[in-house]
């Protein structure tokens, strides 16, 4: 029986383990990508997966795993694609189409924006997949999706597409009714959440959506 979701961890920076531990649910399928065993293994968390070429991971921890049956799946280090990349390909094969990469952000900028625009994939069109540190979670909106946090967290929308027409928001301070957002403008930039949840609409265009937990303040 398929779990109920996958969570990726990447070896960039997870700014609050203790949040981000609070995301994860029972029955959920892990995947250490590479170096991100790590943020895995800090959280006391047993993979089910092990992903990447492991020139970030001490060769015995990875035989390690292997011995307790742990799903391993080697790559070059030699390679056209980053680690992420091969483990999302990976777990779409599986079924997964509720997918939380978890140390996505921060670190290396480069690997960063590549992170965010892995997202634009068109294999990705029909799943629901976040990227989240523990204090911000960063996911598209191609046509409507709902933000989940509590009263006075930081909603940024930011258009990925030159533009995005027909943009709708409910539950944010400041409503955007039926506007066209700009990928050079900065309209969209720092809304707030006025109860538990928000919700965007956009007719059409690719919008970013950066989600800040306001309750982790103190490690922005």
């Amino acid at each position: 029986m398929l779990k109920k979701r996958a969570i990726l961890f990447v070896n960039g920076d997870l700014r609050q383990k203790e949040s981000a531990l609070s995301l994860i649910e029972p029955g959920d399928f892990i995947v250490a990508v590479d170096g991100g065993l790590r943020h895995v293994r800090e959280l006391n968390l047993r993979p089910d997966l092990l992903v990447g070429d492991f020139d970030s991971i001490d060769p015995g921890m990875v035989e390690t795993l292997r011995s307790e049956g742990v799903e391993i799946s080697k790559f070059p280090e030699k390679k056209n694609e980053t680690d992420l990349e091969l483990a999302l390909e990976i777990v779409l094969e599986k079924g997964w189409t509720s997918i939380c990469v978890m140390g996505a952000l921060g670190k290396r900028l480069d690997q960063t924006f590549g992170n965010i625009f892995l997202l634009t994939q068109p294999t990705l069109m029909n799943c629901d997949i976040r990227l989240d540190d523990g204090v911000e979670e960063v996911f598209l909106i191609r046509s409507h999706s709902a933000v989940y946090g509590k009263k006075g967290d930081i909603v940024s929308l930011i258009p990925l597409s030159e533009k995005a027409v027909g943009v709708r928001t409910e539950g944010l301070e400041y409503p955007l009714k039926n506007e066209i957002l700009f990928r050079y403008k900065t309209r969209g930039i720092s809304n707030v959440l006025i109860g538990e949840s928000g919700h965007v609409q956009v007719k059409e265009g690719v919008v970013l959506c950066i989600h800040t937990r306001t309750d982790e303040a103190t490690y922005l």
